[in-house]
């Protein structure tokens, strides 16, 4: 009997997360944002409420953010809210909290649910908190409804405030792999192949104003061609959402995914490495 591929468990996608950011340039390109454009968007509202549900998680970019608003509003209190499944992503953010002594005016309330747990919750309470920033940082691959969930958390904004949403570019290898390549992705894969396209097709669809900053990242995903490579194998189950991709999958198909990577709409080649463009688009919705 030929074992079957599964689907990443939530402690084997953690693994895999990490091998993609430590090869890509995922929280440079984040940073690069937060330096040209977050003070302006920080200075466009009162800082009383922070936030976010980062289902593929980046606490480091979020206390980044915090920060920014803590610069530009000083000594104003912020209380930040943080809708997270992941019992391991909870975790470790606490853990970061607790090391970041400078993070005195600001209260933290983490809810471990999805973020449709999270809006059922706050509809049978009827307590529609408003907040002056919310971010959704690469989760939405994971939602099951996405024009309602971008609907419900951008009626979660106070007067002037913004939502951010930060997924996929259209021009990233990412949308060239999932509209040319898909019959290479494992039925295993379960989440939504969208990119900035598909989210600003939601946004006009509700009438909301909106502007798109682009920004340039890369993934090196050179060791995923390495025979018997951990951290390439890593990467491809992150990349696949599968675990042992490159040790389950049928050699036909592995073949062809790895050809797919090759192909220039997908990566470059540069002194030798391959790499993957996972180029970014930064979307600022006003409320």
């Amino acid at each position: 009997v030929i074992p079957s591929m599964r689907s990443l468990t939530a402690e084997e996608y953690v693994e895999a997360f990490k091998a993609f950011l430590d090869h890509s340039t995922e929280h440079q390109c984040m940073d690069e944002f937060n330096k040209e454009q977050m003070p302006n968007i920080a200075a466009g509202h009162k800082a009383g409420h922070a936030s976010l549900v980062p289902g593929d998680f980046l606490a480091a970019v979020d206390l980044k953010m915090i920060r920014i608003l803590q610069a530009v509003h000083p000594g104003v209190f912020i209380e930040n809210e943080i809708v997270e499944p992941n019992p391991q992503h909870v975790a470790a953010y606490k853990e970061l909290v607790s090391q970041a002594p400078d993070l005195q005016n600001v209260s933290f309330i983490w809810h471990q649910l999805t973020s449709l747990e999270y809006e059922q919750q706050v509809k049978e309470k009827g307590t529609h908190k408003k907040f002056d920033f919310i971010h959704m940082i690469q989760m939405l691959y994971r939602v099951e409804d996405i024009p309602n969930t971008i609907k419900f958390f951008h009626s979660c904004l106070d007067h002037h405030g913004k939502l951010l949403i930060i997924i996929l570019s259209d021009s990233s290898g990412w949308a060239s792999l999932w509209q040319k390549h898909r019959d290479c992705l494992p039925a295993t894969d379960r989440g939504h192949y969208i990119t900035s396209g598909g989210i600003t097709d939601v946004l006009r669809r509700l009438g909301v104003e909106h502007r798109v900053y682009e920004f340039p990242s890369g993934w090196d995903i050179t060791e995923c061609f390495i025979e018997g490579d951990t951290v390439g194998g890593r990467m491809m189950d992150f990349l696949t959402g599968t675990k042992d991709f490159l040790g389950m999958a049928p050699p036909a198909l592995r073949r062809r995914l790895q050809e797919a990577l090759c192909q220039p709409e997908c990566s470059s080649t540069r002194d030798g490495r391959v790499i993957f463009s996972n180029n970014l688009s930064m979307i600022v919705v006003e409320s």
